[in-house]
């Protein structure tokens, strides 16, 4: 009679598939999880498929600068509507400090995360200091170091409205003809997608 079958001498043959096929199914799922971060780095490093449309108004800063590289010394921890003002804070930088102001009533419930000030290189006139204290009791002031200015690239030497973040970073920059509406609009959209402030 032949030998009978032994039920513990089973053929490795099935598992081999199913080792190859649990391979296949990691290295698929590792390349979802790792793909789409090494093709956002790519496009970063090469700038390939970035969208030319952009939905801020300003010029982005993005590159690392703080309010301490365009010369103003402050700690604040709430995102911050900064006006610099290089030269005399003439119409155009009495009209961005104005714009800071209704910008951040304009928050509405987000009003306490956001503040404004301004940053001078030089005294303002006596009557506008005299319509600084009676119409804009929360604005921030500071004095701006001109050579530190000066120094910066990103620093125009007209008056300037820069929005800070609670970090001190830099974020973006606007000139006095920017529209207070589109300014809110980019304001308010970094306030939704940030966490901070």
């Amino acid at each position: 009679m032949g030998a009978a079958m032994n039920p513990l001498n089973m053929s490795d043959t099935p598992a081999a598939p199913n080792r190859r096929k649990g391979r296949w199914q990691l290295i698929l799922i590792l390349m979802m999880v790792i793909g789409p971060m090494v093709l956002a780095t790519l496009m970063y490093k090469w700038q390939f498929w970035v969208p030319d449309n952009r939905s801020d108004h300003g010029e982005m800063i993005g590159n690392g600068q703080t309010r301490a590289d365009i010369g103003v010394q402050a700690d604040e921890d709430r995102w911050q509507l900064l006006v610099t003002a290089p030269a005399a804070c003439t119409a155009d930088c009495q009209q961005l400090v104005y714009l800071a102001r209704q910008l951040q009533i304009g928050l509405g419930r987000d009003a306490s995360r956001a503040s404004h000030a301004l940053a001078s290189a030089q005294p303002v006139s006596a009557e506008y200091e005299t319509k600084l204290k009676a119409e804009y009791p929360q604005l921030q002031r500071f004095p701006l170091d001109l050579p530190t200015f000066k120094q910066n690239a990103a620093a125009p030497g007209d008056a300037q409205l820069w929005i800070v973040d609670p970090h001190g970073n830099l974020v973006l920059r606007y000139d006095a003809r920017v529209k207070g509406k589109d300014l809110l609009n980019d304001l308010r959209h970094l306030l939704k997608l940030s966490n901070i402030g």
